[in-house]
């Protein structure tokens, strides 16, 4: 069997993705794969026509050769793009494998090493007791594991630190928000306080801070949250600022969760050899794919270190089915981040993975399980996009 084309298919049901068709030689078989990154798809795009010059004619069984011819390619290598482009290409390797094969990708992994995959979603509202009432609906859904988060005016980050939000002339840009977080540092300790004494500590919160604070003001919020036994706090540092993890680790027994923008397993390796985090947050899709996170998986597992994958809107359908395939295989699984995608996405794709009580199952499918209809792509044109910008309240950029 031969790889004979690459498509890369741009498309915005309900909101922008990048999705891949490797097609072969062999009537019939096919592989699906995504490249979606939040707001950068466009470049990742022109990264996975440049790689796939390199595939065209190749073997697609030959998935390891293939990941590290890739990846050595251009001598620069890493980074966000060039990862997921390579991921997008990965996907698609591994569902024509699993096709061949006649089975689910996740049996090419090993098997099962669960019944299903455990999910948390998203509780926010603009109050305190409305954050209360969403956790308790999604807990009436069958939610066992829920993230909080206090949504203030204009997001779930930063909740009660909003000051203002100004519009943007730019098309596609969401304007800009600007904050304090001082009284972000004091509401979300009150949040968790009502939620356990509401609650009580049979359902497993989560908080995400989202890189947004100084390692003191981390350090000081993770140490303040003790009482409430977090299941983790997440992104609580950004990457960059990793001299501090260590100073963050011994502040505090709140469990962490960290590495959802981290792109290389040796950036994750040094989280783990130095008892850094207790889950990590990279997904398979920015990280080079399934043949790349299943190593990251095991160097985590050495360091008794859970998997959490980062899985909001903008993986899209195919990374999350990836994502869940991976999950149900690995042994050290903790939880993986869980969205609900709309009617449009539906559209354009099928066999999306479902949730029931709690946990998450891929359909039980040849590959991994999903399908494109281009056509209905073409509906949904591709659509400029960029994030919010962030700035402090005396108008200092800062990360988003």
């Amino acid at each position: 069997m031969k790889i004979t084309e690459v498509r890369v298919i741009l498309t915005c049901p309900g909101r922008n993705h990048l999705f891949v068709k490797i097609m072969t030689d062999e009537p019939g078989i096919y592989g699906i794969g995504e490249g979606t990154l939040n707001n950068s798809e466009p470049i990742v795009a022109k990264a996975v026509e440049h790689l796939s010059q390199l595939i065209i004619g190749r073997d697609p069984a030959q998935i390891e050769d293939i990941w590290h011819t890739l990846y050595f390619s251009g001598y620069w290598r890493g980074g966000p793009v060039f990862m997921t482009a390579i991921a997008a290409i990965d996907f698609a390797l591994w569902d024509i494998k699993g096709k061949v094969a006649g089975l689910p990708v996740y049996q090419l992994l090993g098997g099962r090493s669960r019944q299903g995959v455990p999910v948390y979603t998203h509780g926010q509202g603009p109050s305190i007791e409305a954050v209360e009432d969403s956790v308790r609906a999604l807990m009436e859904k069958g939610y066992k594991f829920v993230r909080a988060q206090l949504s203030g005016s204009f997001g779930s980050y930063g909740g009660g630190g909003v000051v203002k939000h100004e519009d943007s002339t730019v098309p596609g840009h969401k304007g800009t928000d600007f904050y304090n977080f001082v009284p972000y540092t004091r509401t979300v300790p009150a949040m968790f306080d009502h939620l356990r004494s509401k609650l009580g500590f049979e359902i497993n919160l989560l908080h995400d801070v989202h890189e947004q604070l100084t390692p003191i003001e981390a350090a000081q919020l993770a140490r303040s949250l003790e009482p409430y036994r977090l299941f983790f706090l997440e992104d609580a540092l950004r990457p960059e600022q990793k001299a501090y993890f260590g100073m963050l680790r011994q502040s505090t027994t709140t469990p962490l969760a960290i590495g959802e923008i981290i792109t290389s397993r040796w950036d994750a390796l040094e989280l783990f050899q130095n008892h850094w985090v207790d889950f990590i947050r990279t997904a398979p899709i920015h990280v080079g794919g399934i043949t790349e996170i299943r190593k990251i998986c095991i160097l985590a597992d050495s360091y008794f270190v859970r998997t959490a994958f980062h899985g909001a809107h903008d993986l899209g359908p195919i990374g999350q089915a990836a994502a869940v395939h991976v999950g149900l295989s690995i042994p050290n699984l903790g939880v993986q981040e869980w969205v609900e995608f709309g009617d449009q996405t539906r559209e354009v794709v099928s066999g999306l993975c479902y949730f029931e009580d709690g946990l998450v199952y891929p359909q039980e499918k040849p590959g991994l399980g999903v399908d494109i209809d281009e056509e209905a792509a073409k509906k949904y044109p591709y659509q400029q996009a960029y994030f919010t910008t962030k700035r402090l309240w005396d108008g200092t950029a800062h990360p988003y």
